[in-house]
């Protein structure tokens, strides 16, 4: 039987719930191996060994262990070295928020379900976002969600998990800024003052917003969600709602599209913000890869029923 080969964390590798998840499916007759990730650049690494051992027919499935940053970088590097078909993906959720688990239907209080899940689960074909070439999962942000989930302190996630997010925003909304740009796509186009933006393979982000709350994963489409410059009042209303409800709380204030692709370009930088890793940018184009990678997830409404 080939093996499951799990990319791990450097700082999960001590957590008795991951031991007890591994002796469980190897009691259960599977063939676990665990690799653990030191530094920066790891877990690319990693991958890309474990993709040439499936090439081998060594492995028939890589899994994610980390949070949505460790799954960007797995996912990443397993679809630019060239996963072959018959090797799956999956995910063993050990972050702060699990935004992409919590969306996909997979355990993220049992890890050993979650294991078991990703060994056993029917593969599933799921999209992948590139935003200048650079690959993203789950969704990426710009604007003021982008600079809330920089600025939040690392060991109140670690606290407060989530929640830590909304208190940062909370905190910082006085300093709420508008940026201005100008965005395309197909049968689309605006411009002007957004405090911030949504482009959604998946649908939530920043520990359970719902900032893309129709996203598919395998439709062939990124969601597009902008929300233009309010005045103050209606601006904290607003934001209040967002964080309550998501980006369907506010459907009246915001300026959606679906498209394959979608470009955004303005003088002054942007924050943004591709699964977690934050960056700077006044111009992209971010293009859809219709059903890239096979992984093995929960019972989800972000995926079809095709």
């Amino acid at each position: 039987m080939p093996t499951i080969r799990i990319i791990l964390h450097g700082k999960a590798a001590g957590d008795a719930r991951v031991r007890t998840a591994v002796h469980t499916l190897r009691k259960d007759g599977r063939d676990v191996e665990v690799r653990v990730t030191w530094e920066p650049g790891d877990a690319a690494r990693l991958t890309a060994e474990a993709v040439g051992d499936a090439g081998a027919g060594k492995i028939d499935c890589i899994i994610a262990g980390g949070g949505d940053g460790t799954i960007n970088e797995v996912f990443g590097a397993a679809y630019t070295s060239g996963l072959p078909a018959a090797c799956s993906l999956g995910v063993l959720p050990l972050g702060t928020a699990n935004d992409f688990a919590h969306a996909t239907g997979v355990p993220v209080k049992d890890l050993t379900a979650a294991l078991q899940l990703a060994a056993s689960a029917k593969p599933r074909w799921i999209d992948v976002g590139l935003l200048n070439g650079k690959l993203f999962i789950n969704l990426v942000s710009g604007g003021f969600g982008s600079r809330v989930t920089v600025e939040t302190d690392p060991v109140l996630k670690r606290r407060l998990g989530g929640l830590a997010y909304v208190l940062t925003g909370i905190s910082r909304f006085a300093e709420l800024s508008a940026n201005r740009g100008s965005f395309r796509a197909e049968g689309f186009s605006w411009e002007g003052r957004f405090v911030a933006l949504a482009i959604g393979n998946g649908r939530q982000a920043g520990g359970g917003v719902p900032l893309c709350p129709d996203a598919l994963l395998d439709d062939g489409f990124l969601d597009l969600v902008i929300l233009p410059e309010l005045d103050h009042a209606a601006r904290l209303d607003a934001f209040s709602r967002l964080l309550k409800e998501g980006a369907g709380g506010i459907r009246a204030e915001v300026v959606t599209a679906r498209s394959s692709w979608i470009e955004y370009e303005a003088e002054g930088d942007l924050n943004v913000n591709l699964d977690g890793e934050p960056s700077l940018a006044k111009r992209f184009r971010v293009e859809c890869r219709r059903r890239v990678l096979p992984v093995r997830l929960g019972e989800s409404g972000l995926l079809s029923s095709a």
